[in-house]
C-alpha cells in the first residue's frame, strides 16, 4: 500500500475559497478514486492561506484487474449466414478481443452480441498523474484570475507543486502560457518564521515537516489553538472572550501559525453602544471582543481586543501597538458619528430618505415607508389591536428606516435597525417604538431569532409584505438559485412570524389588499399578481412544514391540496389552522389513530370523485333522498352523517380535530357495512338517481373528513 501527497502552493488565497476548496476536495477526490476502482484507507484534506493539500493513505500500487461486460451490435447485424459481418469485425477490433470471445444473448430488444472483456489494472501512479491536474483545475469559486500570459485560472497564482507517491516525486506539470509549474518535493515554510524553502522527504511526514517550518496545515488544529489562546488571553485581562463562529471560520483561514495578541483601547470609547464597538472589531478588523465579567458595568465590554496574528510571536507587543492605532481611529470615527447623529431627533432624518432609492421603479425609501405605514394599519385592523398599540405601530412604521441616512449607518451598514433603536430611545421615543425599529428587520438570516413584540411583528410583516408585493409586481420573481431580493427568505419570515406569535391574520385577504393598492399605484404592474403571490406563499408553507416542522410530504399535501382552490384559500386565510392540522395529522399517524380511519375515509374520498357534490356541503338532509334507499346500510349511513354534523362543526370552531377523528372512527363500522357485508350496496348503480344518492353519501363523509385533510392525498403507511 502506498501514500500520495499533493500540495498546491499559492500566493495568499481568500479565506472563503480555502474553506470551500477543502469541502470540494473532500467530496471530489474520494469520488474520483472510486471511479478509477482505487481503494484507500483515508483521505485528509487541509488548507492554509498559501496552500491546499491532500494526503491519501492506503492506496494500492495498481488498480485491480477487472472484467467488464460490453454490449455490441444486434446479432442479426453482426452475423450473416453464420459468418461475422463488418459490424462484428469492427466491434472485435475496437474491444481488442477475438471472435471466440463473443457471446450472443437475448435481451428485451432481441439478441445482441456481448463480450466479457478482461481489463488489466493500471498503475496507481499513472492514474494519479492524470487525476491531479483535474483536481486542481476543476475547483470552483468566485473571482478566479489568470496571471502571466497563460489561460490557467485560479483564485491566486500557483507558485509550487508537490506530488509525492511515498518518497518518490510523481511527475505532474501545470502549463499556463509560457510558464510551466513542475511538481517537486520543495515547499515553503512560514514567510516570517521560516522564510527558507523546505524539502518534504516522504508523503506521510508532510504534516510534521510543515510544523517544523511553523506551518499548521490542519485547519481543525488551528481552530482549537485559536479558541484556546483567545480564551486564555481574555482571562489574563480579567474578561471573557466572545468568539463569533463566522469570525472564527474566517480567521482560521487567514493564518498559518496563529498567535493570539491582546490590544487595548481608550476606556472612553466604552460610552459608545456596544454594537458599534463590536462591529468595528468583528466585521471591519476581525478582532475578538473581550466581555466584562462584572454585570454592574455600564458597558458589557472591556477596553481590550484580541487579534490573531500570523507574524512573529516575539513581536506581539509591536503587533498590538499597530492594531491599537487602527482601532482608535475607527472608534474615534464612530464616536464622532454617534454624537453628530444624536444632535437631531430620528424623525428629522425622514426627508433625507427621499434621496435614497429603494428600487428604481418603486421610488425612494420614503415611498416605501409610506407603504409600510399603510400595510401596518391594515394588519392592525385585522388583529384588532388597542388604540395605544396602533399608535406605537404607526410611529414605529414611520421611523423604521430613518437611521439609514444617519452618519453611523452610512459608515457601518450592518448597524441598520440597531442604531435606529438606540437613536429612538435616546430621542425619547416610547420603548415599544424603539424596540420595534430594531425588531422589524428580524430575522436577518436563517438562524436569527424572530421579533418578540407585537409592534415589531406588525411592522416587520408590513415591511416584508411590501417588498414581496412590490418586487413581484414588477415581474421580478425568484428563479432557481437566483433570488437577489431575498424574497424566499422574506416569505419564510412572514410565515414563521405569524406561526411563532400565533397571529390570527388572514394572509389571503392581506395579499389581495396590498396587491390591489399596488396595481392602483403602479398601472404597469404584472397581471395575475395575487395568484402568483398566493402560489409562492403556498410553496414556502409547504417547504417550512416539511423541513422545519418535520411533517411527512403526503400529510403536507393533504392539508394544502394539489391545485385545490378551496384548500389554497383556506391555508392562506388561516396559517395557524393549517399548521395545527399538519402537526395533528403527524401525531395521529405516529400513534396509530390515523390507520383506524384511513382505509374507510380514503375509499370514500376516491369514490366520491365520481359525483358532483360541493366539497363544502356538510348537511345530509339537503343532498340525500331517503326514499331512494334500498338497503338498511344506506339509512344507517345517512343517520350517522346527521349525527356527525354537530361534531364536525364543533371541531371546526374549536380546532379540536381529535374530536373529529374520534367521530370519524365511530362512523367507520357503519360505512364499512355500506361497502361490504350482507347489506352492502353497489355504489355505481344502473339507476342514475340511486347512484347519485349513494355518491352524495360518500361525498358528505369526504367533506367532513376534509375539514381536517384531503384523505385522497394521504399515502398508506
Amino acid at each position: 500500500m502506498v501514500s500520495f501527497l499533493l500540495e498546491v502552493g499559492t500566493e495568499e488565497l481568500p479565506a472563503t475559497f480555502v474553506e470551500t476548496a477543502i469541502q470540494q476536495w473532500q467530496q471530489k477526490i474520494p469520488a474520483s478514486l472510486k471511479e478509477q476502482f482505487l481503494s484507500f484507507e483515508s483521505v485528509q484534506v487541509w488548507g492554509t492561506p498559501r496552500r491546499l493539500a491532500v494526503l491519501i493513505e492506503g492506496l494500492p500500487s495498481h488498480q485491480p484487474d477487472r472484467e467488464e461486460e460490453i454490449k455490441g451490435p444486434p446479432a442479426s447485424t453482426a452475423f450473416k449466414d453464420g459468418k461475422p459481418t463488418p459490424a462484428a469485425e469492427g466491434f472485435i477490433k475496437k474491444q481488442g478481443v477475438t471472435l471466440e470471445d463473443l457471446e450472443i444473448r437475448p435481451t428485451s430488444k432481441g439478441d445482441f452480441v456481448f463480450v466479457l472483456k478482461k481489463i488489466p489494472g493500471r498503475l496507481t501512479a499513472e492514474i494519479l498523474s492524470e487525476l491531479t491536474p483535474e483536481w486542481i483545475t476543476k475547483l470552483e469559486g468566485k473571482r478566479f484570475m489568470r496571471w502571466g500570459d497563460g489561460d490557467l485560472k485560479f483564485p491566486r497564482p500557483i507558485r509550487w507543486l508537490i506530488t509525492l507517491l511515498d518518497d518518490q516525486v510523481l511527475p505532474v506539470t501545470l502549463i499556463s502560457g509560457s510558464e510551466e509549474i513542475k511538481s517537486d518535493r520543495i515547499s515553503q515554510g512560514h514567510r516570517v518564521l521560516h522564510p527558507e524553502p523546505m524539502t518534504i522527504s516522504e508523503a506521510k511526514t508532510y504534516v510534521e515537516s510543515l510544523r517544523k517550518a511553523f506551518i499548521e496545515v490542519d485547519p481543525e488544529v488551528r481552530i482549537q489553538r485559536i479558541q484556546q489562546d483567545v480564551k486564555t488571553v481574555a482571562n489574563s485581562v480579567g474578561g471573557q472572550a466572545e468568539i463569533p463562529e463566522d469570525l472564527l471560520t474566517e480567521v482560521v483561514h487567514l493564518v498559518e501559525w496563529p498567535t493570539a495578541v491582546v490590544g487595548t483601547f481608550d476606556p472612553e470609547f466604552l460610552n459608545l453602544p456596544a454594537d458599534v464597538i463590536k462591529t468595528v472589531m468583528v466585521t471591519h478588523q476581525r478582532y475578538f471582543p473581550v466581555l466584562t465579567s462584572e454585570p454592574q458595568n455600564s458597558s458589557p465590554l472591556k477596553p481590550y481586543f484580541i487579534t490573531i496574528s500570523n507574524g512573529d510571536p516575539a513581536k506581539s507587543d509591536l503587533i498590538a501597538t499597530g492594531n491599537e492605532r487602527v482601532i482608535r481611529a475607527r472608534l474615534a470615527d464612530g464616536q464622532f458619528f454617534y454624537k453628530s447623529d444624536l444632535k437631531t431627533p430620528l424623525e428629522s432624518y425622514l426627508p433625507a430618505l427621499e434621496a435614497v432609492t429603494f428600487q428604481e421603479d418603486l421610488g425612494s425609501v420614503r415611498d416605501k415607508v409610506n407603504r409600510i405605514c399603510k400595510i401596518s394599519n391594515w394588519i392592525a385592523d385585522q388583529l384588532n389591536v388597542s388604540e395605544s398599540d396602533r399608535n406605537f405601530i404607526q410611529r414605529a412604521a414611520l421611523l423604521c428606516k430613518a437611521d439609514l441616512v444617519t452618519q453611523m449607518v452610512y459608515e457601518f451598514p450592518e448597524l441598520q435597525g440597531i442604531m435606529g433603536e438606540r437613536y429612538a430611545r435616546e430621542g425619547g421615543e416610547p420603548e415599544a417604538v424603539a424596540t420595534a425599529i430594531f425588531e422589524h428587520y428580524l430575522p436577518r438570516n436563517s438562524t436569527d431569532h424572530l421579533p418578540q413584540t407585537l409592534i415589531g411583528q406588525v411592522v416587520g410583516l408590513a415591511d416584508k409584505l411590501d417588498t414581496l408585493v412590490s418586487i413581484f409586481g414588477l415581474g421580478m420573481l425568484p428563479t432557481g438559485s437566483s433570488d437577489p431580493f431575498a424574497l424566499r427568505r422574506a416569505a419564510n419570515a412572514v410565515v414563521n412570524i405569524i406561526w411563532a406569535a400565533n397571529l390570527p391574520l388572514n394572509l389571503y385577504q392581506l395579499l389581495k389588499q396590498i396587491s390591489t393598492d399596488f396595481v392602483n399605484t403602479f398601472p404597469n404592474a404584472m397581471l395575475k399578481l395575487t395568484g402568483q403571490l398566493d402560489d409562492f406563499f403556498l410553496q414556502r408553507i409547504r417547504t417550512l412544514l416539511q423541513d422545519e416542522k418535520n411533517i411527512d410530504y403526503d400529510l403536507v399535501n393533504a392539508v394544502l391540496g394539489d391545485n385545490d382552490l378551496e384548500y389554497k384559500e383556506r391555508a392562506l386565510q388561516d396559517l395557524l389552522d393549517v399548521r395545527e392540522r399538519a402537526l395533528f395529522l403527524q401525531t395521529i399517524r405516529q400513534d396509530g389513530t390515523l390507520n383506524q380511519i384511513y382505509e374507510t375515509v380514503n375509499r370514500s374520498t376516491r369514490l366520491a370523485k365520481q359525483g358532483d357534490l360541493d366539497t363544502l356541503e356538510l348537511q345530509p338532509e339537503t343532498k340525500v333522498k331517503p326514499d331512494l334507499f334500498q338497503k338498511s346500510s344506506e339509512r344507517e349511513f345517512y343517520q350517522a352523517l346527521i349525527q356527525l354534523v354537530p361534531k364536525t362543526q364543533g371541531s371546526q370552531s374549536t380546532r379540536n380535530y381529535r374530536q373529529l377523528v374520534e367521530a370519524l372512527a365511530e362512523i367507520t363500522p357503519t360505512v364499512n357495512s355500506f361497502f361490504d357485508g350482507p347489506e352492502s350496496v353497489l355504489v355505481m348503480d344502473d339507476d342514475p338517481n340511486i347512484q347519485r344518492n349513494r355518491l352524495n353519501l360518500l361525498g358528505l363523509l369526504r367533506n367532513h373528513a376534509r375539514v381536517l385533510a384531503d384523505f385522497g392525498a394521504i399515502v398508506k403507511s
